[in-house]
């Protein structure tokens, strides 16, 4: 007989932790694991090792909300972030519950038995685990492929071609002339780490530019009061400060989009040569959160251009050559070594493939209830972290909502709940809306969203909190049921 959990989780990264302190925190009687493919935790603090790794948002909201973030410094590396997830796990017994080498391969819900049959990959043997209930940690990247257009002439340039998920431990560029190929958070960090860490000359090549805002990488308001009051109270007062400004910085840019598209101009030409043309490689045609963004602590990537050593063009690839690039405008960018910097795909649930009494179920053809489980879906929910502020405030939303419907369902003896269909009156919407590239070229993978709540998503932290810690539960938009014995 294999194996039963009462909830498996799977990945241990953020939100597969902040899922198991939950469970341990509001429903400590249940038995869980959690599964993990990869043989160390943090998710995509592990899958990524390029330089400058570091959050792409403020480590106040960044962190859990059960251990908060109490330095002064506003962003962290990829090595701190990941030591302070090791500190998370052993603080709260979640380390000896994580099942490293354990891939998801199918999850199979049993109508008879109201409970989910996992398929799951452990060194080369499959094994079953049984569940009542399945919380999707994973993220929506892929881990094992990454976006990779195919340019022309890329067979013939003599030196190293690398994307950013794929960075090799002990590659050497020192000295070297690197062409690093995006506009998004990875070109933006990896541009003044490259510069900084001994690269002869850093260009970062952009079809069309993207809008970069600024962060003190330490607050002094932060660390006037990490001074002066406790330090949880501190750490409180910070991470509200912060959620409070992002929800602001964003609606003014939904409202006023031309009023902060000048701001974050301003702010670019303020810290470039005179001479430098803001408007072609900082100004998108797009609006301010169209797409997410990226941001640029203490104005590093400026700093780097500001040296010499690192410039941006905005120009279209024509082909690569044996000594580097050759652009539309005709003009040759030579080149050591050309990082594609150029996005990731999205994979949701990790690839698993998910089953009812066999026949699979595809996610584009569900609506998403309150952006966590599937309509039709028994017993599964999944995290899908905000677009416009710091994943983890949704993740640990997620996690509570998941405890408040299990122990609702343990309150009343119900073995089963599962989203109902929305009605005719509910328009379909896009599950993430932001116009990245990314995002565009996986929508017909992703669960659909809707226009009328609970199917309609807020992208707003404080809304959304109110909704999943007092919302009521036994909603009619569930059906909760007891298993036929």
């Amino acid at each position: 007989m294999s194996e039963y959990l009462d909830v498996a989780v799977v990945g241990a990264g953020i939100s597969g932790i902040s899922a198991a302190w939950h469970l341990q925190r509001h429903c400590p009687s249940k038995s869980y694991a959690v599964l993990e493919r990869r043989h160390d935790l943090g998710g995509t603090w592990d899958l990524f090792r390029y330089p400058g790794i570091r959050s792409d948002s403020d480590m106040f909201t960044f962190a859990f909300r059960f251990k908060p973030w109490t330095a002064d410094t506003t962003i962290a590396d990829g090595a701190t972030i990941k030591n302070y997830l090791r500190e998370t796990v052993a603080e709260s017994g979640i380390a000896d519950r994580i099942r490293y080498g354990h891939r998801l391969v199918a999850a199979d819900w049993s109508e008879a038995h109201a409970e989910w049959r996992l398929t799951v990959e452990r060194d080369g043997e499959t094994i079953e685990i049984r569940c009542g209930f399945l919380i999707a940690c994973s993220g929506y990247y892929d881990y094992d492929d990454a976006y990779a257009p195919q340019f022309p002439g890329t067979e013939s340039f003599a030196g190293p071609i690398i994307h950013p998920q794929h960075w090799p431990t002990e590659l050497d560029y020192e000295g070297k002339k690197i062409a690093v190929i995006g506009s998004g958070a990875t070109a933006v960090t990896l541009v003044p780490a490259l510069v900084a860490s001994g690269a002869g000359h850093v260009t970062m090549v952009q079809r069309s530019p993207g809008y970069i805002g600024l962060l003190r990488s330490v607050d002094p308001v932060a660390r006037r009061l990490n001074r002066l009051l406790p330090r949880r109270a501190a750490a409180a007062v910070n991470r509200w400060g912060y959620i409070v400004g992002q929800i602001a910085v964003y609606q003014v840019s939904r409202r006023f989009p031309a009023l902060m598209r000048r701001a974050l101009m301003r702010m670019a030409r303020r810290r470039l040569p005179e001479d430098f043309d803001v408007v072609k490689h900082f100004g998108p045609s797009y609006q301010p959160w169209d797409q997410r963004l990226c941001l640029a602590p203490d104005g590093d990537l400026f700093a780097a251009l500001n040296t010499g050593r690192a410039d941006v063009v905005t120009d279209e690839i024509e082909t690569f050559t044996p000594t580097g690039v050759r652009l539309h405008s005709g003009d040759e960018l030579p080149a050591d070594m050309i990082v594609t910097a150029t996005g990731l795909n999205l994979r949701l649930f990790g690839g698993a493939e998910i089953r009812r009494d066999g026949l699979r179920i595809s996610p584009r053809d569900t609506v998403a209830y309150q952006g966590m489980m599937l309509s039709g879906v028994p017993n599964l929910a999944f995290t899908v972290g905000y677009s416009n502020a710091s994943w983890t405030l949704k993740a640990d939303l997620v996690s509570e909502s998941v405890c408040r419907v299990l122990k609702h369902m343990d309150a009343h003896g119900f073995d089963t709940v599962v989203p109902r269909e929305p009605g005719p009156h509910v328009q379909e919407r896009p599950l993430v809306t932001q116009i990245s590239g990314y995002v565009q070229r996986a929508l017909g993978q992703l669960p659909r969203a809707g226009s009328h709540h609970p199917w309609r998503l807020h992208d707003n932290y404080l809304l959304d909190s109110v909704l999943s810690r007092r919302g009521k539960v036994d909603t009619r938009h569930l059906l909760f049921s007891r298993r036929q014995t």
